[in-house]
């Protein structure tokens, strides 16, 4: 049976439903509140709707898919709407898990949302295009180490747990895709303002050519607490805990 993948991957259709029941079964069961960002004709819904144990529900943009999706799972609480514009504090009371085949014009935008809303999602299985997974599991000294490795590692494990192939498409797309599990670690805040912590990280890679001296003057703030060491290094070569420390020093250089 072929079912019709994501309209990120165009007219595409998913032929191996083991690939879609790998992605539904590797949520890890930390809470049984789970939310399927567009879901589509339901590739990973049938496996996640037939799980008595879950508070499932679904976000749909597209009404073709949720007529769909009505017609085959009544039963299902289908939202029609756009997650990246929902308020998360409206769907459900307690952590809930996200999941999904993510749009690849909008999976950055996604990942962003997750990390605004660190304390309500402690996991999160998606596919992506492979180059953007391998960027959120970089580690640093990685030329695909960037914004959104430091932050949301800064808060979440991260797996890269498989590759999905072009072969598994027909007709088959031009790139490869990769499913990533991210899980709440047990850091609940940083040991800095978070917010100048964020903008250290963006300024560092959005001038990721420059060592941290040079990308940093935009901030007009002094420096001359920042270790040396740290300001001689560009933003690819620095982890979290780094970050933690120059954003540290640049908060006590101001008080």
């Amino acid at each position: 049976m072929e079912v019709r993948a994501k309209k990120y991957l165009g007219q595409h259709f998913l032929k191996d439903e083991n690939i879609a029941r790998q992605i539904a079964e590797s949520l890890t069961g930390s809470t049984k509140h789970v939310l399927e960002i567009g879901p589509g004709m339901g590739v990973l819904t049938k496996y996640l709707h037939a799980n008595a144990e879950l508070d499932f529900h679904a976000i749909e943009i597209d009404t073709e898919s949720v007529v769909y999706l009505h017609d085959h799972y009544p039963t299902l609480h289908v939202i029609e709407g756009d997650f990246l514009a929902l308020d998360l504090n409206e769907l459900f009371c307690e952590p809930f898990a996200v999941i999904g085949n993510f749009p690849y014009n909008i999976s950055s935008q996604i990942l962003f949302k997750v990390y605004d809303n660190r304390n309500q999602i402690p996991e999160m299985v998606g596919m992506f295009q492979k180059e953007v997974a391998e960027r959120v599991a970089a580690k640093p000294g990685s030329k695909t180490y960037g914004i959104l490795s430091v932050l949301l590692t800064a808060f979440y494990d991260i797996e890269y747990l498989f590759t999905v192939h072009e072969h598994v498409f027909n007709p088959p797309p031009k790139v490869k895709s990769a499913v990533i599990r991210l899980r709440r670690n047990s850091t609940q805040a940083l040991s800095c303002d978070e917010q100048l912590f964020t903008k250290v990280v963006k300024i560092g890679f959005n001038q990721r050519r420059k060592t941290l001296r040079n990308a940093l003057k935009q901030l007009s703030m002094p420096l001359d607490k920042v270790p040396e060491p740290l300001l001689a290094l560009r933003a690819e070569q620095l982890s979290v805990a780094d970050f933690v420390t120059i954003t540290q020093a640049l908060e006590s250089s101001v008080q």
